[in-house]
């Protein structure tokens, strides 16, 4: 009889490990079905945030700019930026523009100046010859 309390001992350490052996693969298996699914679900919700934030930048971009359209909607607005930007002045009016003549960069330039630009020709013409001799000094 001692020897078959033996077997069953060892006949029964081997069911638990078989056992355990198939829950394993068991769980294995069920982590290598779950685990792409998983994947995606982490990498569309990163996917979603990052469109997310896009989302709310555009929104900021698009009140900027849609604040921005009515203010160039105003003539006022308009006229004020011409005179800034492209140094226009009304009819009547005389603009000077102050420049500093220590800086080196304005000494450069004075020296670059092109003169011997012929007055009668068109514009076009005139722009060509200031460059090719601006260019060969």
């Amino acid at each position: 009889m001692a020897r078959r309390r033996g077997n069953l001992r060892f006949t029964s350490r081997r069911r638990g490990s078989g056992r355990s052996l198939a829950l394993g693969a068991i769980l294995f298996l069920l982590a290598l079905t779950i685990a792409p699914p998983i994947q995606h679900y982490f990498t569309q919700r990163a996917q979603i945030n990052s469109l997310r934030a896009q989302v709310s930048a555009d929104t900021k971009a698009l009140s900027v700019a849609q604040k921005e359209l009515l203010l160039w909607r105003d003539p006022a607005y308009i006229k004020s930026q011409a005179r800034e930007r492209l140094h226009f002045v009304l009819p009547g009016e005389r603009q000077y523009i102050v420049t500093d003549s220590t800086s080196q960069g304005d000494q450069n330039q004075s020296t670059l100046v092109a003169t011997n630009v012929p007055d009668n020709q068109p514009w076009y013409t005139r722009l060509v010859a200031s460059i090719t001799e601006t260019g060969s000094k």
